[in-house]
Order: C-alpha cells, then sequence, then structure tokens
C-alpha cells in the first residue's frame, strides 16, 4: 500500500504510540505519516532521548508524561489523550502506512461487533511474525506449539501466523498496529492494567469476547515491523513475558489448568533454548529467561520489580496517579 493523504477535514483517526526511548522510530513515523494524523506519545522514558523537543516542532506531535508505567497503563493514558472516535495504537519500530492505517479504520467503522482491526505484521524477510494473534491459551494449543507442531497445523497451536490472502478467526490480536473503536475500548475498560507489558492483548481480547465483541486480525493489511528495538534488553523482556503470561493464566483459569499449560509451555521453551544454543548465542539464556518469569512471576525493568508489583497493585484496588481504568469505563476525559 503506497501512502495517500486522508482530507484535513476527518480528525477522526488518532494515533498512540508508547515510547520507550525510540526517538528515532518516531521521527521515521512522523516523517512517513506527514499530517495525515494527530499523534499522541506516550513517554515511558522520562524524555531521556529528546521526544518531547522532537513532538514540540510538529505540528500534529502531542507529548504525554507516562511516568514509566508500562505499556498498558500508558496506552490506556494515551486513547483517553485522543478525542478522536478512532484510536490506531502502533508500535515505535513498526511501519505503517496512512494507507494501511486508514484501511484498519475503514474496515472497523464498517464492522459492528468488531472491537478492532489489527495489521498483519511482517518480519524484515517478509514472513509473517509469529503471534501477531492467537487463540486462548488451553493445554492442547500450547502442547501443539511447544511440539513446533503447529508448522504442520498453523490454526492448532497458540500464536497465529496467517498467510497473505488467509483470514484467520482468532480470540486475540497484537496490539502492534491496531485500530480500535473507542466508545467500545471504554466501555470494557481499556487495556488491563494489572500487566506491566505483555498479556494485555490476551486479557482485551477476553474481555471483548465477554462483551459479545471480536477482533479481526486482517491478513490483507500487512506491515513490516521489527526496525529496532526499545531500549530494554532482550532477557529482560522475555523474562517479563514469561511473567505476565504466568499472571494470566493464574488470573483467569483455574490452578490446575493454569499450571499445567505453564508447565508445558515451560518445557517447550527449555527445549527451544537447548537446541538453538548449537546455532545461536545466547539462545539458551533468552528461553531461561522467559522460563525464570513464568516459575516466579517476577520481572523488573531497570532494576525495579515491576510483574508482580503491579499484578498486587491492581488486584488490591490500590489507587495510582496514572490509574486510568475507571476513566475509560466512565467515558471521562483525562
Amino acid at each position: 500500500m503506497g501512502q495517500s493523504t486522508p482530507p484535513r477535514d476527518t480528525p477522526e483517526i488518532g494515533i498512540v504510540l508508547v515510547n520507550y526511548r525510540s526517538k528515532h522510530h518516531i521521527a521515521e513515523l512522523l516523517a512517513m505519516w506527514g499530517a495525515a494524523f494527530p499523534v499522541t506519545v506516550v513517554d515511558n522514558s522520562a524524555n531521556s532521548d529528546g521526544i518531547k523537543e522532537l513532538l514540540a516542532a510538529t505540528p500534529v506531535g502531542h507529548y504525554v508524561d507516562g511516568g514509566g508505567q508500562g505499556f498498558a497503563r500508558a496506552a490506556n493514558i494515551g486513547a483517553l489523550a485522543s478525542a478522536t472516535p478512532f484510536v490506531v495504537f502502533v508500535n515505535p519500530d513498526s511501519r505503517p502506512t496512512v494507507d494501511h492505517i486508514t484501511a484498519l479504520v475503514e474496515g472497523l467503522r464498517h464492522d459492528p461487533q468488531a472491537l478492532s482491526h489489527a495489521a498483519t505484521m511482517m518480519r524484515a524477510d517478509g514472513e509473517t511474525e509469529m503471534g501477531v494473534g492467537g487463540w486462548e491459551p488451553t493445554l492442547r494449543r500450547v502442547l501443539v506449539y511447544s511440539l513446533v507442531l503447529h508448522k504442520w497445523f498453523p490454526e492448532a497451536g497458540f500464536f497465529a501466523r496467517p498467510t497473505p490472502g488467509h483470514s484467520v478467526t482468532v480470540d486475540w490480536t497484537t496490539g502492534a498496529c491496531m485500530a480500535v473503536d473507542m466508545a467500545k475500548f471504554r466501555s470494557i475498560g481499556g487495556f488491563d492494567e494489572m500487566f506491566y507489558v505483555y498479556a494485555e492483548d490476551m486479557s482485551l481480547g477476553r474481555r471483548a469476547r465477554l462483551a459479545g465483541l471480536r477482533q479481526v486480525l486482517r491478513a490483507d493489511v500487512r506491515v513490516p515491523h521489527g526496525a529496532g528495538n526499545s531500549g530494554a534488553p532482550a532477557k529482560e523482556m522475555l523474562q517479563l513475558r514469561g511473567a505476565s503470561f504466568a499472571n494470566y493464566m493464574l488470573s483467569y483459569h483455574p490452578p490446575l489448568r493454569a499450571h499445567g499449560v505453564l508447565l508445558t509451555m515451560s518445557a517447550g521453551y527449555l527445549a527451544r533454548g537447548i537446541a538453538g544454543a548449537r546455532r545461536e548465542k545466547g539462545s539458551l539464556q533468552r528461553h531461561l529467561a522467559f522460563v525464570r518469569g513464568t516459575t516466579t512471576r517476577r520481572a523488573r525493568v531497570g532494576g525495579v520489580e515491576v510483574a508482580h508489583a503491579r499484578l498486587v497493585e491492581v488486584s488490591a484496588g490500590l489507587p495510582h496517579r496514572k490509574s486510568v481504568r475507571g476513566l475509560l469505563s466512565l467515558g471521562r476525559a483525562a
């Protein structure tokens, strides 16, 4: 899809990006989009990369301090700061064009049962990324994934990986490039702030289904992803991914089922790490970081434990200056 600019008299699409030392990526996106959309950047790195100054020099840019509170909470803050009926969440290292974004919103506009339409994300080699969406984790699905059987049975595993022109019905989609209907997003409380980052997409899909809504993974909208990473170390984020997955399973599934899924997933990651160690340096350590997350349910960012602390905070209903799910549910502006 090429780039085109929609009429200036239709300010109905807003972009939300969560920044963590990703100024160079956001600068590229702003250059791609021009003045097509208002862009809200929620900064989780205290302007350490100068993103505030970049946005101040851009007529469509809006800077919001996220307070270093992780993706889910920052994305909710950004959604509240946007006044448009449709919001598109975009990862800084993805590269959606104006036409990609417009296609997502147009599809969503004509799909009354949908909470969201999300793009299929592509790797640098043009192949579809694993994990652009997926299904509720069950023992069978996670076993298929852990045994790598999803290569032969692509819709039997945990993660979806659609091929061009082949649509897949999923339970949840990634938020890497996802358009949401703000009225519906507010009505279900936005992203689940129980999670610092990761698993908030599965939780959003779960609550959408309970509300009679669906999330759509668009095989016809393919967006390049992985132009680079945030400033967070890979092992740190993999442990956080594992901890969030464990907290999701143990929060929303019976204990016996949850522990069975976690044991199966951990065994699969450990086996992959051992196999990969022969080909790639650091593979075992990275996979062990995920397993450490699933077993301890704890992970640190910048030396501070965030996974268990966030779970306890939100589960206990503790007030926080950046907690916005209540505002989303009430439809109030921040």
